[in-house]
């Protein structure tokens, strides 16, 4: 029985995907879309329910201070889940979702492994359920980006489509779980896709909306983060200036000390000691900071409603917190350790991204900041003042939404994406100024420190990052071994001239490259340097190869990013230079003419509506 429901369902399939192909393309790519949008949309709902069910089961019955010592415990277990999930079943890393979706779509043709679409959720929904202090947007984007990758290649879509079908993928796991369309689309132009027309954008949109709907149809329709703002008053303008240049600042740190934590971490080799000291740390981190437990989202309700904070009974430090000024120095330790919790979370074997604490970081920097501000202004027994009617007050909520903002206007650089998406959230539309003036700041800070963001910096360092300028983006994913030309005729360097000229008659390119025993390249003879020896019969036998051989101008590495080899024929003046391997055996040659041809074919394959 169940044999044939299977083969039903893939005959199925099989007659959707002829009736499909018999679309044109264009066409084909809006249904998918939808497709694509629904199943994110379900993947990102799937992936809120497992981490709330799971957070449920381990925490709800919390009835005491002695309970929340399994802080102590919880993450480690999650992270180990995961670890050995990954190890065992999956056997492949799935870590820093965004920044794999960059690379599948500049190295690997957009093309994502199928076991993307499901073991991102269940590996994620692990560690932040039991408490990793990672964000659950990076995974649900890698799933979805995995989702669009597949549909298009099961439907045999062309690079470009499948691209562009991929970040439909990736746009509605960002709309379906944060409820957020205009965001999802806002992410795949900032951040993944680097060459979108404005024809490809319907895709994206149906993508978008239709995971939000899915979103809002099966979780209600509340908004993520409900908070109580304040109208925008001009006179705050200035603080929200220097709210920018903080976030900025914020901003460079995160990104700074998550990259040198990764490095320092990944000095360890056995996996399991790296496992046991990240979640070592973590747990106690956590169990001095609650804050720190899982995403950190709930720790953000009463900060962007106006509420007094409360850990009573959670942590060592919670009488610190009936101190006026003691509260924003808690919550700015709380800013400077997050980035420690998240990177030890990921380095230990959890699943998550740097996303979601992005957004607590700069959540928790604009609340410490106006805190402190009040602080400075009305005294420790500010709180009792009632905002409304006290000039100069700050109101601390709107502070804290502007600066989630501000944090991934820099820290992501993509400031649109960071504006509308905080709008869209929190319906804060009535922020729109205060939004965009920090998140420009921020964003321009930033940029003065870094050129890429937290996604790319690695990868624009292997040369693998593609961009918004075309050409830069075609030679990134030109490939040096779609370039190679093979057809010489290859001599030793001991051959003798009769022999030489025996190879020539039977060549048709003028060009000669010459390798030693082993194979390994050592130089190469043109036609017209033995053209005047080839009829002198006495020499056949006493001039050899090397007589006539000229030593490369320059080697390109049958793996060197492209941009570097159109460097070394601008340096050389050459037209054709030989490719190798790093051990120095000959592969081929590589001309200009070769490169510019394929260059245009790739350009017109980006550009085409």
């Amino acid at each position: 029985m169940e044999e044939r429901k299977m083969t039903e369902i893939k005959r199925l399939l099989a007659s959707l995907r002829e009736w499909l192909t018999r679309i044109p393309e264009r066409n084909r790519l809006i249904i998918l879309s939808l497709a694509v949008g629904i199943c994110s949309g379900l993947a990102a709902v799937i992936l809120e329910k497992l981490v709330s069910l799971i957070r449920h089961l381990l925490t709800s019955w919390f009835n005491g201070s002695a309970d929340y010592i399994l802080y102590l415990i919880y993450p480690g277990v999650g992270m180990l889940l995961s670890l050995l999930i990954v190890r065992y079943v999956i056997k492949d890393n799935i870590g820093h979702g965004v920044t794999k979706v960059l690379v599948a779509v500049s190295k690997n043709e957009s093309k994502i492994k199928p076991h993307n679409m499901w073991s991102s959720i269940v590996t994620s929904a692990l560690t932040i359920g039991f408490g990793g202090s990672v964000g659950a947007e990076a995974p649900i984007v890698y799933t979805g980006a995995a989702i669009g990758s597949n549909f298009a290649r099961y439907m045999g879509l062309s690079y470009r489509n499948m691209t562009i079908l991929l970040g439909c993928g990736a746009a509605g796991a960002i709309s379906g779980i944060f409820k957020a369309p205009l965001a999802g689309v806002l992410f795949c132009l900032e951040i993944l896709l680097f060459n979108i027309s404005m024809t490809s954008i319907m895709p994206l949109l149906f993508s978008s909306v239709s995971a939000t709907v899915v979103s809002y149809v099966l979780l209600g329709d509340s908004l993520p983060f409900e908070c109580t703002l304040t109208s925008f008053r001009l006179g705050n303008l200035p603080y929200y200036v220097l709210l920018g240049f903080i976030c900025g600042g914020v901003s460079i740190y995160f990104m700074r000390m998550t990259l040198w934590l990764e490095d320092k971490l990944s000095k360890f080799k056995n996996v399991y000691l790296k496992w046991i000291f990240c979640a070592g740390l973590l747990g106690i981190l956590i169990f001095l900071f609650p804050p720190l437990y899982g995403e950190g989202y709930d720790s953000l309700s009463p900060l962007l409603n106006g509420l007094d904070v409360n850990y009573d009974g959670m942590t060592l430090l919670s009488p610190l917190l009936h101190h006026g000024w003691m509260v924003p120095a808690f919550f700015l330790l709380v800013l400077l350790l997050k980035v420690f919790s998240m990177t030890f979370t990921n380095s230990g074997g959890g699943v998550g991204g740097t996303f979601g604490p992005t957004l607590f970081v700069g959540a928790m920097t604009g609340f410490v900041m106006a805190r402190f501000s009040n602080l400075i202004l009305f005294g420790a027994n500010f709180a009792e003042l009632p905002d409304a009617m006290t000039p100069g007050m700050i109101p601390e909520q709107n502070f804290v939404l502007v600066g989630m903002a501000g944090t991934m206007a820099g820290v992501m650089q993509a400031p649109m994406t960071a504006i509308f998406l905080i709008a869209e959230i929190s319906g804060g539309y009535e922020l729109f100024i205060p939004l965009i003036v920090t998140s420009a700041i921020s964003y321009g800070t930033m940029r003065l420190a870094e050129k890429y963001s937290i996604y790319t910096k690695r990868i624009a360092q292997s040369g693998d990052l593609l961009t918004h300028d075309s050409d830069q983006a075609v030679l990134t994913l030109l490939k040096v071994n779609d370039v190679i030309e093979k057809n010489f005729s290859i001599v030793r360097i001991d051959d003798t001239l009769g022999e030489f000229v025996e190879i020539i008659s039977r060549s048709m390119r003028n060009i000669f490259p010459v390798v030693d025993s082993k194979n390994h390249f050592q130089g190469y003879v043109d036609l017209e340097d033995v053209r005047k020896d080839m009829f002198r019969h006495e020499l056949y036998s006493c001039r050899h190869v090397f007589n006539y051989m000229h030593s490369a101008q320059a080697y390109v590495y049958d793996d060197e990013p492209m941009d570097r080899v159109m460097d070394k024929f601008e340096k050389t003046g050459a037209w054709n230079l030989p490719v190798i391997k790093h051990d120095k055996t000959y592969v081929g040659f590589v001309s200009k003419s070769k490169i510019f041809s394929a260059y245009r074919d790739e350009l017109k394959e980006l550009s085409q509506d």
